[in-house]
């Protein structure tokens, strides 16, 4: 038995009392009305239109349900119900529950008033007039209590929808959506797209906690297939963000146009696959490049290194060793030799055997070639 109910059984209001109270329902309803828009700012231009024609009916409601309640003959109409739906509407139209209850205060102070002022004339006993305010200020208590549950529920609801349409545009980005499909997820989710968004992969438990402390505009994922978080970091300052992440097992794509952010996600992907140890995707493009398509660059390197194979396996290695190092060094052999830990002669004598090898050595097509073959060592 909810307080108002309670204190309403300990009640007795006689039909004369009741038929004088109800005569200035309409009247009390519209001074409340006003008192509520001379005294909460926030309602000042909002009680009129559509807007005004329900608080009205909710306040006539109220004062209704309420003298049926001090009256002892409460209908099945509970006036919870529409204080529960009051509070929604308040966060449809934009306001906060502190606006609501400022108005329940107000509303009670001059409802108690003008029903005061009915039932003493009325006759209505000294002590009995204690017990009808009593019932008036547990009633709008009551009142209040449901509109704040509508306002909260309704403002959890809209958090709820809200994160499903950034999941959901998240999720368009990452798969390349079209212009269109991105355009309308963005208005859904009231996003405001940035110059460019870079791709952070992470493991998913981190996700929503590295989040918190990012830019307020970041697009998070939390439920991609092997435990996999992503974020999608709007205009960042890289190397801020790199130490944001330092103490995180992150990938960190490049920026990219935010409409192309499935690149930056690429990447991080690809970089991930490559090495567990890599943080800056940025830090191995020549790695990332050299593994881009596997396949030609096993057929790179098998048709530019062919004619080592017919050499035994460890020299065949040692002279590949020695052909990066001096590419890598360009031909100056005291530093190929500091860099293989040889002697300089050793490094002469194994550049005579590669320039018998290969006699077009200073052709820069076979230069490129075999640059790009040796690049990275091949298990």
């Amino acid at each position: 038995m909810s307080n108002a109910v309670r204190r309403a059984g300990e009640l007795a209001l006689d039909d004369t009392t009741v038929a004088a109270l109800r005569a200035t329902l309409t009247s009390t309803a519209e001074e409340v009305v006003r008192a509520i828009i001379d005294e909460v700012p926030s309602y000042a231009n909002a009680l009129s239109g559509r807007m005004g024609g329900t608080i009205r009916r909710a306040v006539r409601t109220a004062l209704g349900h309420y003298l049926d309640l001090a009256s002892g003959r409460a209908t099945g109409v509970d006036a919870g119900d529409a204080a529960y739906e009051l509070g929604r509407g308040e966060v449809r139209d934009g306001r906060s529950m502190d606006a609501l209850l400022s108005a329940y205060r107000v509303g009670a102070r001059v409802a108690w008033r003008c029903l005061a002022a009915g039932a003493v004339p009325a006759g209505l006993p000294a002590a009995e007039v204690a017990k009808f305010a009593e019932l008036t200020f547990a009633y709008i208590d009551e009142l209040s209590a449901a509109s704040a549950a509508g306002h909260a529920d309704e403002l959890a609801a809209r958090g709820r929808a809200h994160e499903r349409h950034l999941e959901q545009l998240a999720r368009e980005l990452l798969t390349d959506a079209g212009p269109d499909v991105l355009q309308a997820s963005v208005q859904r989710a009231g996003w405001q797209p940035p110059d460019s968004l870079t791709a952070v992969l992470l493991p998913a438990a981190q996700a929503r906690t590295a989040y918190r402390t990012l830019d307020p505009g970041t697009l998070v994922l939390d439920d991609l297939p092997d435990a996999t978080g992503v974020l999608l970091v709007p205009d960042a300052d890289r190397p801020r963000l790199l130490r944001q992440l330092a103490d995180r097992t992150a990938v960190v794509g490049p920026a990219r146009p935010w409409t192309r952010a499935c690149t930056s996600y690429a990447r991080a992907v690809r970089a991930r696959s490559l090495s567990p140890g890599i943080r800056d995707t940025e830090d191995h493009l020549p790695e990332l490049v050299l593994t881009a398509d596997p396949e030609a660059f096993a057929d790179l390197r098998a048709r530019a290194l062919a004619p080592l194979r017919a050499l035994p396996a460890a020299t065949a290695r040692r002279l590949e060793e020695t052909l990066r190092a001096w590419l890598l060094h360009q031909g100056r052999r005291e530093e190929v030799a500091a860099a293989l830990f040889v002697h300089p002669q050793t490094v002469r004598y194994r550049m005579s055997q590669l320039r018998e090898l290969f006699p077009d050595l200073a052709s820069p097509q076979r230069i490129l070639e075999l640059t790009l073959a040796v690049g990275r060592p091949v298990a």
